[in-house]
């Protein structure tokens, strides 16, 4: 059998897909993220040094020390790694917090900035865990207005004040 016009040729193929079930997707939630990471790290978070510990039974009258915490108190180097790893968790969640409140689309709406200055001017001025927790809309949207006027000019960031002084000041 000989085909007369090869370009009037045409195949259709019937594929049975099946149906997927809808998906949602919702954007990033810091505080969802922040409250997952400490349920999935929760006994690292809850992590307390080992001490010496009085155990009393319920049935009795002596009493006694709790052996694992004996035990506990000379895993030197489990302990150590245990409070570097919970130090470490404590320091990217501030970390995070800092990128929630101090962000892209907020410092763009404030200084009407584009992408290289954006980014030089949120690394260069990027405030403080402390700052940012303790101040309130007003102050921080304040900061990141005067910040860029100083960047703006040449001007580097102010010095961070002592942690017990620490607030924002013009």
């Amino acid at each position: 059998m000989k085909i007369a016009n090869p370009m009037g040729f045409d195949i259709a193929l019937q594929v049975n897909v099946p149906v997927m079930r809808e998906v949602k997707i919702r954007p990033r939630n810091y505080k969802q993220d922040s409250m997952q990471n400490r349920v999935d790290y929760a006994n690292i978070f809850n992590y307390q040094k080992p001490k010496l510990k009085a155990v009393t039974p319920q049935y009795g009258a002596a009493a006694g020390f709790d052996l694992d915490e004996i035990v506990n108190m000379f895993r030197f180097k489990h302990n150590r790694s245990m409070q570097s790893f919970q130090k470490r968790l404590l320091l990217e969640e501030q970390e995070k917090f800092i990128d929630h409140r101090f962000n892209k689309a907020l410092v763009r709406r404030l200084t009407s900035s584009k992408e290289p200055v954006l980014d030089s001017f949120m690394r260069i001025y990027r405030p403080s865990y402390r700052f940012t927790l303790l101040a309130g809309d007003y102050d921080f949207q304040r900061y990141i207005k005067d910040s860029f006027t100083r960047f703006k000019n040449g001007l580097p960031p102010l010095p961070s004040l002592s942690p017990d002084e620490e607030e924002y000041s013009p």
